[in-house]
């Protein structure tokens, strides 16, 4: 998976719990993985899902345990895999959460949110290009000093399998970059790090330093549980789309493999449709 099929780092790691955790679970039952049947399988799912976890995390576990057996049946260890006969538990349809267009205008044009040494400066960016740009949160803890275009006003993103993409910014948003590099550089860090975003002793940002972050500065406009990240890539996305983005362009910008992951944004665009209904309704 890491280096043949070059998935992300936090797939192969998510993969790899989802093997550990089928392997303690099954260890009583039959210690040999070689010799599971599709029923013993089906009774690590129903024990999942007694334990409450989301059809989407089971689905995903059992890919792991799927890509395992193939696996196995490549190397001649196996004849035959006991996931032909497992079906995966169906996942409800739910739109992205996403925080208005409004709301994230009212939150960066704030006085109060952010404090105007180094670390507010940073946590700006870190909103700044979350929501400028659609990226991941892996992307954004990979970026370094040298991805940024600030002439050609654009970044370069290493995405999903290593797949390299260019996401046009702002002249705001790249001089807010610009600005924030003549910054750290006056900083007296120890740690000289070539990652553009960096903690308050200057080491290289971590997902979860991101996480923070951005779940404490959402909570200044939102009260829904969700205040992630990926929220604000979902607001990218929907933003996008409110304004009349094509749908392949926004595919491009987010870095989606295939158009039907894009295409749960046009069920988010409310104000698209109405528009739409006021344009061509006679009664609108």
């Amino acid at each position: 998976m890491q280096f043949e099929k070059r998935f992300s780092p936090n797939t192969v790691i998510a993969y790899k719990k989802d093997l550990y955790q089928f392997s303690e679970f099954i260890n009583s039952i039959e210690p040999d993985l070689l010799s599971i049947s599709h029923q013993q399988v089906r009774t690590w799912i129903v024990s999942l899902m007694d334990n409450g976890i989301e059809p989407k995390s089971i689905n995903r576990k059992i890919s792991s345990l799927r890509s395992f057996y193939k696996f196995l049946q490549r190397e001649g260890l196996i004849n035959s895999s006991p996931m032909l006969h497992v079906k995966a538990p169906k996942i409800p349809k739910r739109l992205p959460v996403v925080i208005t267009e409004q709301k994230m205008d009212s939150l960066l044009d704030a006085d109060n949110v952010f404090s105007d040494d180094f670390e507010g400066y940073r946590n700006r960016l870190i909103l700044e290009l979350l929501y400028g740009t659609g990226m991941r949160l892996s992307e954004l803890v990979s970026l370094s000093n040298e991805d940024v275009n600030i002439y050609e006003n654009q970044i370069k993103v290493l995405g999903k399998r290593n797949k390299e993409r260019i996401i046009p910014i702002s002249k705001v948003l790249a001089s807010l970059i610009a600005d924030y590099q003549v910054l750290k550089n006056n900083q007296d860090f120890n740690i000289k790090s070539s990652s553009l975003i960096v903690t308050n002793d200057g080491k290289a940002v971590y997902p979860k330093f991101i996480y923070r972050v951005v779940n404490s500065i959402l909570s200044f406009i939102s009260t829904q549980d969700k205040k992630s990240p990926h929220i604000l890539r979902h607001s990218f996305a929907t933003t996008l789309l409110n304004r009349g983005a094509d749908l392949n362009a926004i595919k491009e910008l987010l870095g989606h493999s295939s158009l039907a992951a894009t295409q749960v944004y046009t069920h988010n665009s409310v104000e698209k449709l109405k528009s739409i209904y006021k344009q061509a309704h006679p009664k609108a």
